[in-house]
């Protein structure tokens, strides 16, 4: 799959070496060049500095002949503009969207943008471990339902990096509890999983 991310913060170079490490052809653009230092040595994609919501940038970065746009930069505006223009001008397959104010999942809905919030996702995530039942939880996102359930790590996961877990359609690990009770994020998470741990799911419903 050929991916374009806007954004090379902390959960865009996550992403990038991520999909770089599982063959995905990946093309990255940030503003400022030094962001790029943060990608791994293995990482073989592209990179591109200038401003995200200039078209002739995105166009250099391969917009026009990606399979899949995900817009991480830490302005929800700057997200919403690149969503449009990859939906509107580019006509782009898949569009997603990070958003950090709960408020403005309002916005994405209207442009059909599938977005993640990590206000509500760690709310979601804190919630669901401090549940002592292990119970799933639903947590309203937008206008979608987004189902929390953990897991302990089933036997064919132990070994595993959670990059090579596969899941079913929608569903996605978003944090791994250790065995010492501490959560860390699934994008963040590099070791390989072990007996005893919990993972943290979470699929949209509807």
């Amino acid at each position: 799959m050929n991916v374009l991310v806007v954004g090379c913060g902390k959960v865009g170079t996550s992403l990038c070496n991520i999909l770089s490490a599982e063959g995905h052809d990946v093309s990255v653009v940030n503003r400022t060049a030094d962001a790029f230092a943060g990608l791994s040595p293995d990482f073989n994609g592209y990179t591109t500095v200038g401003v995200e919501i200039d078209q002739e940038v995105l166009k250099s970065a391969g917009i026009e002949s990606c399979d899949a746009l995900v817009s991480v930069t830490a302005d929800d505006n700057t997200n919403i503009m690149v969503a449009e223009l990859a939906q509107k001008f580019f006509h782009v397959p898949k569009v997603f969207a990070r958003i950090n104010d709960p408020s403005k999942s309002a916005v994405f809905a209207e442009l059909g943008v599938q977005n993640t919030c990590p206000t509500e996702l760690t709310v979601a995530t804190l919630l669901s471990a401090l549940n002592e039942n292990k119970a799933t939880d639903n947590v309203c996102i937008g206008t979608h339902t987004m189902v929390f359930t953990e897991m302990k790590v089933p036997k064919e996961f132990v070994g595993k990096r959670v990059s090579e877990i596969k899941l079913e359609e929608n569903e996605v690990i978003i944090a791994v509890e250790h065995k010492d009770r501490k959560i860390e994020g699934a994008l963040l998470c590099r070791k390989e999983l072990e007996q005893g741990e919990l993972l943290i799911f979470a699929k949209f419903v509807d």
